[in-house]
């Protein structure tokens, strides 16, 4: 395996996400305390919680909070989920599990990174574009051109990361027929899923329609709890699942015994956690509507199909990464340029931003927004 790049998007945040005055490109939803988590536990959950043994955990993830994972899915058991400390560590083991130097694998873009810079690392890996033109729609015959004999394993990321587009049933399971097929893995990113503003359609888990389907989640992004450093892989492979199980005894071996417990107690309450936080975006797009209208000269805005962030165009003639630095160093709001998301496998448009909605009270950073707009273009 060859030595990883710097991961763009994480070194940026290791710099400015906690010295920003407003985070306003967030991808994860308005998180809770523990004290608010604790409140929708059931007696016998807050007394597990509270006199937990802070010993070692299981490899595969608790048994009980692997049983209350499997019920998000139809047909799918708790022998068929395998917990990670966060989605990232299941990114790498499957990659490391399912690829050798003699694969190829096809990853889509823009992508979150470590979706094309561990095959890379490992072997050939082919890249096939969204089309910003077309509502960031993914064509599945340009999926077919790029399959070659070796080819292991797919990887996409619906809804989207940065874009926030979802992908329609049609071609997801067109997209199924043709992996089928050709015995590709498809390893789908799914740590959205649930997540976004009233009436939005989700597609189906690639498990529960897919027999080589691998579906990633994780409780960071629509649960809006990264503080717990929960995730798994659901699959109906279970020996695929059991050779990860192993790659994860060079990683974290276990997880953490207390994050279990809380995130046993927020998947239970499921609904209602994702009913606050889609609730939190139908409010947060009223106002970035408004925003975006006040400044339709300087940008060309579409609310997203699904998440909590989208990925508008900059029309400004100082380009976008200068606005983005300028508003950073001058206004205090931080937003992620389109560089972040450039590829070493297609192109990608670099005149956009990702801007997040899921996180409450954002008025002082749209206030803070239209101040810096107003002293640059009056």
């Amino acid at each position: 395996m060859k030595a990883l790049p710097e991961f763009r998007l994480e070194t940026h945040f290791a710099k400015w996400e906690f010295k920003a005055r407003y985070h306003m490109t967030a991808s994860d939803a308005e998180s809770l305390s523990i004290r608010d988590l604790l409140a929708m536990a059931t007696t016998d959950e807050r007394e597990e919680f509270e006199n937990l043994w802070l010993g070692y955990t299981e490899t595969f993830g608790a048994p009980d909070l692997r049983e209350v994972i499997a019920e998000m899915y139809a047909d799918r058991n708790s022998d068929e989920v395998l917990c990670f400390a966060g989605a990232s560590e299941g990114i790498f083991a499957a990659n490391r599990v399912i690829l050798d130097r003699h694969s190829h694998a096809i990853a889509i873009t823009p992508n979150y990174q470590s979706h094309e810079s561990l095959p890379l690392a490992i072997c050939d890996t082919s890249g096939v574009p969204l089309d910003p033109d077309d509502n960031w729609s993914l064509d599945i015959d340009r999926i077919a051109q790029a399959i070659k004999p070796n080819t292991r394993l797919l990887t996409i990321n619906f809804p989207h990361n940065p874009t926030g587009a979802n992908l329609p049933l049609e071609r997801l399971e067109a997209l199924v027929a043709l992996c089928r097929k050709h015995g590709i893995y498809i390893l789908s990113d799914e740590i959205f899923n649930g997540l976004g503003r009233s009436g939005t359609v989700h597609m189906p888990y690639i498990t529960e329609i897919y027999e080589r389907g691998l579906s990633l989640n994780v409780m960071s992004k629509a649960y809006g709890m990264p503080g717990l450093r929960i995730g798994w892989i659901a699959s109906a492979d279970k020996e695929l699942l059991l050779k990860m199980e192993r790659a994860k005894h060079y990683l974290s071996i276990c997880n953490s015994a207390p994050s279990e417990r809380l995130a046993k107690i927020a998947l239970r309450n499921r609904a209602e956690i994702l009913a606050r936080n889609c609730k939190i975006i139908d409010d947060n797009l009223e106002k970035l509507n408004a925003f975006f209208e006040r400044h339709a000269d300087l940008f060309d805005w579409r609310v997203s199909d699904a998440t909590c962030m989208a990925f508008p165009r900059y029309l400004g003639a100082d380009g976008v990464e200068h606005f983005t630095q300028r508003l950073l160093e001058e206004a205090g709001v931080l937003l992620l340029p389109g560089s972040i998301y450039s590829s070493e496998l297609a192109p990608t448009p670099l005149d956009r931003f990702r801007i997040g909605f899921g996180r409450s009270a954002i008025d002082a950073g749209i206030a803070a927004m239209d101040a810096h707009l107003q002293r640059i273009h009056g």
